[in-house]
């Protein structure tokens, strides 16, 4: 049987969307194997998001033709959708395919037997208007399955070139969502992470109006689905109805990701961002008044064209006033072809280096603050893995990390358990299973 190995880049969405694609290959014949192992077959699954993602793709790229240079290798996603032309420059290469079409992956590999030149299939993502169906059937992992129920956004952030590489938004009919819940919930699974390019705006562009509150009231309705988790929502969409509507459903996690991107109104601005600090501020508020133990985790671009010492000040402490659980932080990195690229005042990579590491210290204050609030409190934890040292692993709802031995050699693989917190350690809480 032929081996075919997956290596993916970027999001969420690109981890669902290579677990399909690996779908594809498993129903054609092909056996999974390891990115380390020799393969016949190696996909590059591509982000485009900064130029570190592009650069890695590059690098991931010419490790796969090294490790077996008479593979075919295939290189799919943003990065070959926005630069195929770059990716035509590396020898070896034997299909490029984009952000569509990606059910066609294994038929364009076999096309490819027949032409010298790699095979290039680019189409034009910007006028599409449907939902591309290339759902997962047997997830690999038994504890959170990703759900993508929603592609490309409409923001255009002078920072981001995704618009470019997803197009704008297209949302999954509710019962293809349903369908594939109900055959995750059968396959075992207690958590589903929905996941999408721009996950608020799910169902703008369906005429029956179906929206992203009426997706997670129907998938709490499935038995055996224990947790439905968001993976990132913009601010401007966590409206009072919306809050209120997941204040009422049980098995809602508590854990919004949050992107600020800039605590700084000038810089918000110049990023094309569509709110204020002060509604940023009211609408966690109102998070925190209606769920009090919710996690509020959030990104971070500093060096933004133009920042200053007073802004990033800014910044620092309207992160510290906000009280986030974490933070993930990035430098800014120009992407050619959007306008914060072409902007005057880039800021000097020492700079953006130094403002990094001064976030990062403080996010690893404020992930101790938030842990530190639920110490010697009894929390529910979906168990994922065993530790090297014997010690179970898992997440709360409100989503902390946390480790904890099992009781009478228990297995709590994929086990939802009641945990008294005990120690706050380096990244994660020490827990004992509570008494039921």
């Amino acid at each position: 049987m032929p081996k075919v190995a997956f290596y993916t880049l970027g999001c969420k969405v690109n981890q669902y969307e290579s677990a399909a694609m690996a779908e594809l290959f498993e129903n054609r014949g092909y056996t999974i194997v390891d990115f380390d192992s020799e393969a016949d077959v190696y996909i590059i699954n591509t982000c485009n998001v900064t130029n570190e993602s592009a650069r890695k793709s590059r690098q991931i790229i010419r490790k796969a033709i090294r490790s077996n240079p008479t593979a075919k290798i295939a290189v799919v996603g943003c990065y070959a959708q926005t630069n195929a032309d770059e990716i035509l420059k590396i020898p070896g290469v034997s299909v490029i395919l984009g952000t569509k079409d990606r059910q066609k992956i294994v038929d364009l590999l076999q096309q490819s037997d027949k032409t010298e030149a790699p095979v290039v299939d680019i189409k034009n993502v910007m006028k599409e208007e449907t939902f591309e169906e290339i759902a997962v059937k047997g997830h690999r992992q038994k504890t959170r399955a990703f759900l993508k129920i929603e592609d490309g956004c409409n923001m255009f952030c002078s920072y981001c070139i995704i618009p470019y590489a997803r197009g704008p938004v297209r949302s999954r009919m509710l019962n293809n969502i349903l369908n594939e819940a109900e055959n995750l919930a059968k396959d075992g699974f207690k958590e589903i992470v929905l996941t999408g390019i721009h996950l608020g705006l799910y169902g703008t562009d369906l005429k029956d109006k179906t929206s992203l509150l009426d997706v997670i009231s129907e998938i709490a309705k499935i038995q055996g689905i224990e947790r439905i988790r968001l993976s990132s929502i913009e601010i401007i969409e966590l409206t009072d109805e919306f809050l209120l509507g997941l204040s009422k459903i049980d098995k809602f996690c508590h854990h919004f990701h949050v992107p600020l991107q800039s605590g700084c109104d000038s810089v918000l601005q110049r990023m094309n961002r569509r709110y204020t600090t002060v509604e940023f501020a009211e609408r966690v508020s109102r998070i925190r008044e209606l769920l009090p133990d919710a996690s509020i985790t959030t990104d971070i671009i500093v060096g933004f064209p133009g920042e200053t010492d007073e802004e990033f000040e800014q910044t620092k402490n309207f992160i510290k006033a906000i009280d986030f659980s974490k933070l993930h932080v990035f430098p800014f990195s120009p992407r050619k072809g959007t306008p914060a690229a072409a902007m005057t005042n880039q800021v000097e990579k020492d700079i953006k280096s130094t403002r990094c590491h001064e976030l990062l210290k403080l996010s690893e204050k404020l992930e101790g603050n938030f842990r530190n609030k639920f110490l010697n409190s009894s929390q529910k934890v979906l168990f994922e893995d065993k530790t090297s040292n014997g010690l179970y692993e898992g997440f709360t709802e409100n989503y902390i990390k946390v480790v904890a031995p099992s009781t009478a050699n228990a297995d709590l693989h994929n086990k939802i358990a009641c945990v008294k917190l005990i120690k706050n350690l380096n990244d994660c809480v020490y827990g004992e299973i509570a008494e039921p």
